[in-house]
């Protein structure tokens, strides 16, 4: 996996974006900044990513403030899912059955069916599964412009971006044309992926809570 592909995977998003309104007189690189700046003012989002390779399809969305409070779900075709509540320094972390499984090589019967886990969350480790909820919207190699499309309900427009150090990668980024010039989606494929990753639910109103603590096993207990 090169490092610019792992830089999406984790969140440091590859905004090479368009501004609203599709003014053709802004270059490539006012469009791209235009776009990092709307997306890293947002005080929340939505985001939603699928990346499939040889060995399966893992799947993943964040809703998060975009600082300290957001709530995931990750997926793994046929080997279960993992969800998490982030709050400030805290994890709560709910495998179900099948990753349990699969992850551990054995049941765990610690575990009662649908039981979060209280964790910190400076315990969470690359390749667990369990995500972070910062974004960093930046950029990365050059962006030429491409078609006019349409992403859901909104006009877009199509970036290309080529990075020297991924010869093997091809980056398509779309940008909202109408209104704030949001990045609505990421797409990725080289190296073996296939990766895209769609944005929504811009600065709509979202709190992470707890769960209730009658349902939670202290792991620092």
């Amino acid at each position: 996996m090169t490092m610019a592909l792992a830089c999406l995977l984790s969140g440091a998003v590859l905004t090479g974006c368009a501004a609203g309104g599709g003014d053709a007189t802004k270059s490539a690189t006012d469009l791209l900044d235009e776009a990092n700046g709307t997306m890293r003012a947002l005080r929340s989002v939505t985001v939603e990513t699928t990346n499939t390779t040889a060995h399966g399809t893992v799947t993943t969305r964040l809703s998060t403030d975009l600082k300290n409070r957001c709530k995931a779900k990750t997926s793994w075709a046929g080997n279960g899912s993992l969800e998490q509540i982030r709050i400030g320094d805290t994890d709560y972390v709910r495998p179900d059955e099948t990753y349990l499984e699969k992850w551990s090589g054995r049941k765990i019967d610690a575990l009662r069916p649908k039981q979060w886990v209280k964790q910190p969350a400076d315990e969470a480790q690359p390749g667990d599964g369990l995500t972070k909820c910062t974004w960093t919207f930046a950029s990365f190699g050059s962006v030429k412009k491409g078609e006019a499309t349409r992403i859901g309900v909104r006009e877009a427009v199509a970036l290309h971006v080529t990075d020297k150090a991924d010869k093997e990668g091809q980056y398509t980024f779309y940008v909202a044309t109408e209104g704030k010039p949001y990045l609505l989606r990421v797409a990725y494929r080289g190296g073996g992926n296939d990766t895209t990753t769609s944005f929504s639910k811009f600065d709509e109103p979202f709190d992470a809570q707890p769960p209730a603590s009658a349902g939670v096993l202290d792991a620092g207990r």
